[in-house]
């Protein structure tokens, strides 16, 4: 196991090394003049010169790589053309926000997911299966802003139960201070013991978690289907319920514990697609996380900016792909 994991490792930092140096040459190529942009549109010739020696730019391109390489190896993503902070400060702030997101609609994913398609194969072709299919084929399919703009439309237009939008309502913001230990609003509200920012959060983040949730509830409910179709006819399967075992045992038990294995692959993965195309969601429902920089920063060029938000997203697809080849591999069945 632990020259499997070295190995994944390895082949992980091949990968990080690609997106690196092919995100970097990209940069270089798109017709753009980032000396212009950090300096401004009435700058002079001479503050555009001094800029494209501030910024490096003036070096070969593999003195470029070289430098920037050595940075990143630093922690240093660079500096935003917009905003003139480092890259990585910027992305401190807007990361939380969305990882807070992402986590309770995977966390929707998993505990509303799984059981679908649990009960879904074992219904196999009756009316419940039929359900369960059309809504999950519906929860992959359906644009995310119109869900989005359905959910405002019902929930706070029709019904009046949940905020239209934000992070936290601007009346809280004003007559209480906002804790920031971790980042998380709702976890540093619960350490804090400040319920009633709490409660204000947890109603400001259930519609666009719900929408988030969607797309992984989909996806996790056929693909548990799927694998328990297959397993439910193995003769384990079927021995286990000639000796009188209980049908919940044998389901949740014997049968999911074998398909877990393609479940967590689709659940990392997918996690990883979610965490950074989120911009949709968050801009209907005015979200403060990492798909409005994504959206900000691609609509002004913002060159810097852009590379970094793409080397974390290949760092967390290669983080969460290698912890589901980790789960994968617990299987003794499985040969490393």
């Amino acid at each position: 196991m632990g020259k499997y994991i070295l190995r994944r490792l390895l082949n992980g930092l091949l990968v990080l090394i690609g997106v690196v140096t092919v995100t970097f040459f990209i940069a270089r190529v798109i017709p753009s003049d980032p000396a212009a942009k950090w300096v401004g549109g009435r700058a002079t010739a001479e503050q555009r010169a001094a800029a494209v020696v501030e910024l490096g730019l003036d070096k070969p391109l593999y003195v470029q790589y070289y430098r920037y390489v050595t940075d990143l190896s630093r922690g240093n993503l660079g500096r935003s053309l917009n905003s003139k902070r480092n890259v990585t400060e910027e992305l401190a702030v807007y990361l939380p926000a969305t990882f807070e997101l992402v986590f309770i609609a995977f966390f929707f994913a998993v505990v509303i997911g799984i059981p679908m398609g649990i009960y879904s194969a074992k219904q196999n072709g009756k009316l419940l299966d039929h359900v369960t299919r059309f809504f999950s084929i519906g929860a992959v399919s359906l644009p995310t802003f119109w869900i989005s703009l359905i959910l405002q439309l019902v929930f706070y237009k029709m019904l009046r139960l949940l905020p239209l939008g934000g992070r936290i309502s601007a009346t809280a913001s004003i007559f209480y201070d906002i804790p920031n230990i971790t980042g998380l609003l709702l976890l540093d509200t619960a350490i804090t013991g400040e319920w009633a920012l709490f409660r204000d959060a947890l109603r400001h983040i259930i519609l666009p978690a719900v929408t988030v949730s969607l797309y992984p509830i989909g996806l996790v409910t056929r693909m548990t289907r799927s694998a328990l179709l297959e397993i439910l006819n193995e003769d384990y399967i079927v021995a286990a319920r000639s000796y009188g075992i209980a049908e919940r045992r044998v389901l949740w038990s014997y049968a999911l514990r074998n398909s877990l294995g393609a479940t967590a692959t689709v659940v990392a993965l997918s996690m990883g697609y979610t965490l950074v195309n989120t911009f949709l969601t968050e801009t209907v429902f005015s979200w403060p996380g990492l798909g409005s920089y994504v959206a900000k920063s691609v609509v002004t060029l913002d060159h810097p900016a852009i590379i970094g938000i793409a080397l974390v997203s290949a760092f967390f697809y290669v983080v969460l792909n290698l912890l589901a080849d980790i789960i994968i591999a617990l299987d003794p069945r499985i040969k490393l």
